[in-house]
């Protein structure tokens, strides 16, 4: 088991997560059950994918929820875009996520590595 409160990736994705809920609160009210809804849970899931992973039995299982997570970081990112492709993002407020998805993402690719040692 790790203590996925110690992984700097695990705060990374907080850190995006509560980034992704100030994005969207200025998306239009229709939609709330849309990209809105979709960008906030793809957000929420990747830090949450780390810590269960981190809590299981085995790197075997960290593995695989981290794989989960890094899903949902490449949905949020197809999100991201549509967002900005359609005028609800500015394109400095994009590179600015993007920035800290694709850090994101590559730590995930790390921490996955590492497990295999």
């Amino acid at each position: 088991m790790h203590n996925y409160k110690e992984l700097k990736v695990w705060s990374k994705a907080v850190e995006l997560a509560t980034a992704i809920y100030t994005l969207c609160s200025k998306f239009p009210t229709e939609e709330k059950f849309g990209l809105k809804s979709q960008m906030q849970r793809c957000a929420v899931s990747i830090a949450s994918n780390i810590a269960e992973g981190a809590g299981r039995d085995s790197n075997k299982s960290f593995k695989y929820f981290l794989s989960i997570a890094n899903g949902s970081s490449y949905e949020l990112e197809t999100q991201l875009l549509i967002s900005k492709n359609i005028g609800f993002v500015e394109e400095e407020n994009e590179q600015v996520i993007q920035a800290q998805l694709t850090e994101i993402m590559k730590m995930i690719y790390m921490l996955s590595k590492s497990l295999d040692k």
